[in-house]
């Protein structure tokens, strides 16, 4: 079985991913302008893809427990969903830009999960046991 917390931390995210971006397409399309929209669905589209990245790397977890790589990934890849996803989800619904400041800090931490991943990769994995 696959790693059960970082497993269950991406369903979630993967389903408010889902379910964020239905309430934007339709409860929310009468309040938002069109930047406020595209907003929306960018903080959606990278919700998701970084959901399930999270999900593929519980996968890691789970077949090389001992590479804190990617450990270190999932923490990224959460935190880099809150602040990226969450900052412009707030900017969209409010309007108040200094929220956008936020948003880059997010991007990094999901950059610095992909280069966590990529590492790990390209490292000689040592059998487990």
């Amino acid at each position: 079985m696959v790693n059960n917390r970082w497993f269950g931390i991406a369903a979630i995210f993967c389903g408010l991913s889902v379910a964020i971006g239905a309430f934007g397409a339709h409860a929310m399309k009468e309040i938002l302008d069109d930047s406020g929209m595209q907003t929306w669905n960018t903080s959606v589209k990278y919700m998701m893809f970084h959901s399930t990245a999270l999900l593929i790397t519980s996968f890691a977890i789970h077949f090389n427990s001992k590479e804190k790589l990617f450990r270190y990934a999932s923490i990224a890849f959460v935190v880099g969903i809150v602040l990226f996803s969450g900052s412009l989800f707030l900017l969209a619904i409010t309007g108040i830009r200094p929220l956008g400041a936020v948003t880059p800090v997010g991007g990094i931490f999901q950059i610095v999960g992909w280069i966590c991943l990529a590492i790990a990769g390209f490292k000689k994995q040592q059998p487990e046991g």
